[in-house]
């Protein structure tokens, strides 16, 4: 009974952190401008971070070793450490917006100076990474993720065009008013995949693993919290591009600011739209800023082979803490100087997808490698959906800032 409950946590965590701050952005503004269309792309990008995290956790759970480090061992150090830099600015950007937007929250919910609860925000977060154990991080994010499920209400209540949400599952293109409209389309297209498969969630869910201490037993625990957890993430991805649809896109709003997106639950939710929209905001914000935090003190520890683990003594594993905490301030002091956290998130996007073609290809290699995977290797449907996705990765790598410029 002990382990079907920590699969339903495990499932929770993973759909609690599925929608960040980055994802929402995109999302909102996806719906608001070009109704349902995109939804094709929120379901493309769940099966490409589920393929992923799957295999992340399988790798982890037959070698007892977490992604990065193999990834580094198996293509060596040169390789490993251009990956380690561009994943960790990525990181910093990522987690600083996180930051601001757990920020932005606070002030919705109680008001005050931004500089100030950024400074809060941090508070809460060094406690959080510094005294709670892995298995309280599951446990109670993944209980505050069920609040996420707001958005689903949202949308289901607002009773949209079920049979035009359906249609738009498949690749369509939306009716515009110009053709810079289709730049613009392609732009959320390119931005809001890379929302979706953040490289930090696939180094983060196998280093859980190790932490976990899963085994080739539990593949089915890893293949029941990808599938499910990620899964359900992408149902509450779906209710607020559906709830934006149906609230915003007729007012025809662009969403510059939290207060302009929390909009959208009034229609549902009335006089506790704000708080509402500012609690599950704040969750997803919360928790991802968790996860970017010490995901970064994992993948340096992993790198330079020193001892890591958030269930270690902290003077057991001083780098690890000390690696983590350094990301931590450097990320706050970035939100602190105010910088937007809505234009980081685009920065950090753009970044995220120039990035991607360094973690799909040595992660493809690894997945063929019988000495790390054994008989679990990746199977020719798998191979190929990677395969693609490198492909894809690498022209959106190309596109990505053009997009931005002349479309975004």
């Amino acid at each position: 009974m002990k382990k079907y409950l920590e699969v339903f946590l495990s499932i929770l965590t993973a759909m609690g952190g599925f929608v960040e701050i980055g994802e929402l952005v995109f999302t909102v503004n996806a719906g608001a401008k070009f109704g349902y269309s995109l939804l094709w792309v929120v379901l493309l990008g769940t099966v490409g971070i589920i393929v992923y995290g799957e295999m992340a956790g399988r790798i982890a759970a037959v070698n007892q070793d977490p992604v990065f480090y193999l990834i580094r061992e198996r293509n060596g150090y040169a390789l490993g450490l251009g990956t380690l830099i561009a994943a960790n600015i990525v990181c910093l950007l990522t987690c600083a917006a996180e930051i601001g937007g757990l920020a932005l929250v606070l002030k919705l919910l109680v008001g005050g100076p931004y500089r100030l609860l950024v400074l809060g925000a941090l508070l809460f977060l060094l406690l959080a990474v510094w005294f709670l154990s892995f298995q309280a991080i599951e446990r109670v994010f993944g209980l505050l993720g069920l609040l996420m499920l707001v958005f689903v209400f949202s949308a289901i209540y607002l009773h949209p065009d079920w049979t035009q949400v359906g249609r738009s599952l498949l690749p369509n293109l939306p009716h515009v008013e110009s053709p810079r409209d289709y730049l613009v389309y392609a732009y959320f297209c390119v931005a809001l995949m890379s929302s979706i498969m953040l490289p930090y969630e696939t180094y983060f869910y196998s280093s859980g693993a190790i932490e976990e201490k899963w085994t080739e037993p539990d593949l089915w625990i890893n293949r029941t919290t990808s599938y499910l957890g990620m899964g359900f993430g992408s149902i509450v991805s779906m209710g607020v591009l559906v709830t934006s649809a149906v609230v915003l896109g007729p007012l025809q709003i662009r969403v510059d600011s939290y207060e302009q997106a929390a909009l959208m639950f009034v229609p549902a939710f009335g006089r506790w739209a704000v708080t509402l929209f500012a609690c599950a905001l704040g969750v997803g914000c919360f928790g991802a800023a968790i996860e970017i935090t010490l995901n970064a003190g994992y993948v340096l520890s992993q790198s330079f082979g020193w001892p890591w683990g958030i269930d270690k003594a902290r003077r057991d594993a001083t780098r690890f803490c000390t690696a983590f905490t350094v990301v931590l301030l450097l990320s706050v002091l970035i939100a602190v100087v105010g910088f937007d956290p809505l234009q980081m998130t685009l920065i950090s996007v753009a970044l995220t997808v120039v990035i991607m073609p360094l973690v799909v290809l040595p992660f493809l290699v690894l997945m063929n490698d019988h000495q790390y995977v054994k008989q679990h290797k990746a199977g020719p449907l798998a191979n190929g959906f990677l395969a693609a996705l490198t492909i894809v990765g690498a022209l959106m790598a190309l596109v990505v800032i053009p997009l931005e410029i002349f479309g975004g």
